[in-house]
């Protein structure tokens, strides 16, 4: 399940915050199952919105775009390998020795 966007949360806990204390305000209800369900409501309604903001669409630019090759068109990726030179060809290197 990917991450919600920073929209979503903020406009979901908006949508929360005012929808509940403009229905307590509204309703005017004092008791607890009144407040529950008010507060349950808000809930749903934010997260309603939250599911509902628009993903932001990635930016292309049209000069750039390419559209790919079908896949019986593809050349494979080639890899250039780049192998280790033996050193028995080479003399040793000796290192001086110490004062």
């Amino acid at each position: 399940m990917p991450r919600p966007t920073v929209a979503q949360l903020s406009y979901g806990s908006a949508t929360v915050i005012c929808s509940t204390l403009a229905m307590l305000l509204l309703s005017q209800a004092t008791s607890p199952p009144g407040i529950a369900v008010i507060a349950l409501a808000a809930l749903g309604l934010g997260l309603l919105v939250a599911l509902t903001v628009p993903l932001p669409k990635p930016a292309r630019d049209k000069a750039t775009a390419v559209t790919p090759a079908p896949a019986e068109h593809q050349v494979p990726a080639q890899r250039t390998v780049i192998a280790p030179v033996p050193t028995r060809d080479r003399a040793p290197v000796r290192e001086p020795a110490g004062p």
